[in-house]
């Protein structure tokens, strides 16, 4: 017979669990009590100070920031995030990027910015596992692919947008604000305004403007 274990959790236990819920689930940070914050502000606080000193990264009010979170801003490359955004666990996030207030970006997502940057423009919605990269290789037979110079024209991405999970917007695109591209999309052209695009490449298939 298997011996049985128990485990009586202790006030510190039920915080490092929390940690890491908000580390995945980072909107719950805006819904703290007082209490909560008590510990959750210091614990922010440091992990957004620390960054900030070794990285060119500005950081404003009441961001949120996981821990596994891996932010590169090398000189020229800045980062600069807004008002009440937040970052969740496991993204690779690589300047230059600028977010509008209130962006939020999920777990497991991947942007990078090239030389020309990315754009994120206020309350967009980045959901998990998106990848979004503002350069690209050249590919001619001449040269192995490793050592073809790189362009980069850059991706902006309007207000109030919702990129929905596993998309993956293609250097030089725009997105239009108010605009949904839906689950999986590989976008490689401008979407317009209000328009739902879905599918490999991406096409308009809706509109918000007919919701």
């Amino acid at each position: 017979m298997s011996q049985s274990h128990t485990f009586t959790p202790t006030a510190d236990d039920y915080i490092e669990q929390h940690k890491q819920r908000l580390n995945y689930m980072p909107w719950l940070f805006y819904t703290l009590k007082p209490k909560q914050l008590v510990w959750a502000q210091p614990w922010q606080d440091t992990i957004q100070t620390r960054l900030q000193a070794l990285e060119t990264v500005t950081i404003a009010e009441r961001c949120f920031v996981a821990e596994s979170a891996r932010i590169f801003a090398e000189p020229g490359r800045q980062i600069s995030i807004d008002e009440r955004c937040a970052i969740a666990a496991d993204c690779f996030i690589h300047g230059p990027i600028k977010m509008g207030r209130e962006v939020s970006i999920n777990h497991g997502c991947s942007l990078d910015g090239g030389r020309a940057g990315i754009r994120i423009g206020d309350r967009t919605r980045i959901a998990n596992s998106v990848k979004i990269y503002a350069f690209n290789h050249g590919i001619s037979l001449d040269t192995p692919v490793w050592e073809q110079p790189v362009s980069s024209q850059g991706i902006c991405i309007g207000q109030d947008v919702w990129i929905g999970a596993s998309v993956c917007i293609t250097d030089g695109v725009n997105i239009g604000d108010h605009a949904v591209v839906g689950m999986g999309a590989v976008v490689t052209r401008n979407v317009p305004d209000y328009a739902i695009v879905g599918g490999n490449p991406a096409q308009v298939i809706g509109s918000r403007l007919d919701k």
